[in-house]
């Protein structure tokens, strides 16, 4: 693809407009329910649906966009996404009833799926071979800024216009976007469109669906409905399994398979896949504490929050490129190594806070997991994809991209749920020491005691509301007790990669490619 250096960066803009805003648009709902939920007259439970219909849609998508991309051929593929997109936002911001509005949701997350992987696959093949760890960069940018800038811009247009501009703002870049492909993307020679009469893999791709529906129901919902003890989360879950399961057996044994997993032979990509997972499983889940930490056991306003997460996306976009031009004269590997001991440490130093901490502490430690995460995400993605055949590139790409969307969805499963069990835990084991027959305890109580007497004059019993004070004290201490195991046992899971990463063979260096990849 030398041909279309010269164009790279028309392409990069067109590619990456519509990509942003189908990323954004995977969280920035999260903080309107409460003014969707009012507005349509929705109950609680309702109402995260317009968040769960998204997320199923997309992630069903994601895997069989290479697939599309042969039916439509590539260019139409992406004229139609960002359309649907563009269209279903639109009738988003109109929807007069929560069923409109979900059922557009899905509508929006079919449009969306393809956007991330396509525009992977085409930037890759936009950039000369050795400029390939630059375009990731570019990618990451959307990738990862996405979802930190989501609630954030969700949360301004909310408080200050309406939830439906949420949606509505979509429209006019949607349009843009589509002028933009229009002029700037052609098919590759090598892209060979699907004929009339060629089998489609139908069982796959009902396989893939029923599986990653019910799975992302699963990961959505289980927390809330107690997982396995609610019956529909464990029936979800037996046909998510069941379904996913026969989908890898008939994939490997049909001859047009929607999905080609044979790419999985490549070990690069396949050590990268599970990298990228656990990764972003870790990184995601951190984005999602940090807030929570903040807000729930310090006090902070959503704003002062923004505050803490505001520098880290500026430095990710700062150093983003540096580490993308650095791919070019060293090991990748090397870059990647430096960005999961830096993650881990990150994680670490949060593991060590404590409530009295300041806000410089904060931000101090989010920006050093904005460096981690630079590190981390641009020399992965140019490793994964190093010895990826160009003709491979779409289905190598939608397979990346989903199971690193797959990573956030259970990353923030399993946060949600660790910090649930975590904090039952230590809670029952600090209420052992609240007891009469405690030292501590007692000279505890009698201090509030002794504090509270003159401001309430008799009016209250002093020694129920020293007691209350106390347990209040007691439940802080082990919510934050959990949040410092979990911010931990991302850490750890930072430093394992670290150690599993070697396996991905050493990436071509400067434009020495592999024949075939050019």
């Amino acid at each position: 693809m030398a041909e279309q250096a010269p164009n790279k960066w028309l392409i990069t803009l067109a590619v990456m407009v519509p990509t942003l805003i189908e990323i954004l648009d995977t969280s920035i709902a999260n903080v309107a329910l409460g003014h969707i939920q009012g507005s349509l007259s929705a109950g609680q439970d309702e109402v995260t649906w317009v968040l769960t219909s998204y997320l199923v849609s997309n992630a069903i998508v994601i895997p069989i966009s290479g697939f599309l991309s042969k039916l439509f051929g590539r260019r139409n593929y992406l004229l139609l996404s960002v359309a649907v997109f563009t269209i279903a936002s639109m009738l988003c911001g109109l929807a007069t009833s929560l069923g409109m509005l979900i059922f557009f949701r899905i509508v929006q997350g079919i449009g969306g799926g393809g956007l991330q992987p396509m525009s992977q696959a085409i930037l890759l093949e936009a950039y000369p071979p050795h400029e390939r760890g630059l375009a990731m960069a570019i990618f990451a940018m959307g990738a990862v800024l996405g979802p930190i800038l989501g609630p954030l811009l969700g949360g301004y247009i909310t408080d200050n216009y309406s939830w439906r501009w949420i949606f509505n703002i979509n429209v006019p870049v949607g349009i843009a976007a589509i002028g933009l492909i229009w002029l700037y993307i052609k098919d590759p020679g090598y892209l060979v469109r699907r004929k009339a009469g060629d089998t489609v893999d139908y069982i796959g791709l009902a396989l893939l669906s029923v599986g990653l529906g019910c799975l992302q129901i699963v990961l959505d919902k289980g927390q809330q409905d107690d997982w396995f003890n609610s019956d529909a989360i464990l029936a979800l879950t037996v046909v998510a399994a069941v379904c996913l399961g026969a989908f890898l057996v008939w994939e490997l044994r049909t001859k047009a398979p929607i999905v080609d997993l044979t790419v999985f032979r490549d070990r690069s990509f396949a050590t990268g896949n599970v990298v990228m997972f656990f990764g972003y499983f870790a990184f995601f889940g951190a984005i999602v504490l940090l807030p929570l930490y903040l807000q729930n056991l310090m006090g902070y306003t959503a704003f002062l929050s923004g505050v803490v997460l505001g520098p880290g996306g500026l430095i990710m976009l700062l150093v983003l490129p540096v580490v993308g031009k650095m791919t070019q004269k060293i090991d990748a590997r090397y870059l990647l190594f430096v960005g999961l001991l830096i993650s881990a440490y990150s994680l670490f130093n949060m593991a060590g806070f404590t409530l009295g901490i300041d806000l410089g502490t904060a931000i101090t430690a989010r920006n050093i997991q904005a460096v981690g995460i630079a590190f981390f995400f641009v020399p992965l993605s140019y490793l994964t994809m190093a010895y990826i055949p160009k003709e491979g590139m779409n289905n190598a790409s939608a397979v990346f991209n989903l199971l690193r969307n797959l990573g956030g969805s259970f990353g923030v499963a399993f946060i949600t749920t660790l910090l649930a069990r975590r904090a039952q835990f230590h809670q029952a084991r600090l209420i052992e020491n609240l007891t009469p027959y405690d030292l501590s305890y007692q000279t505890a109580l009698e201090g509030i005691k002794a504090y509270l007497a003159p401001k309430v004059q008799g009016v209250y019993d002093v020694g129920q509301m020293a007691g209350a004070a106390l347990y209040k004290l007691m439940l802080q201490q082990a919510n934050a007790m959990a949040f410092y195991d979990v911010f931990h046992a991302q850490g750890m899971l930072f430093l394992g990669l670290a150690a599993l990463m070697w396996i991905m063979k050493k990436p071509p260096m400067g434009s020495k490619m592999p024949e075939g990849l050019h």
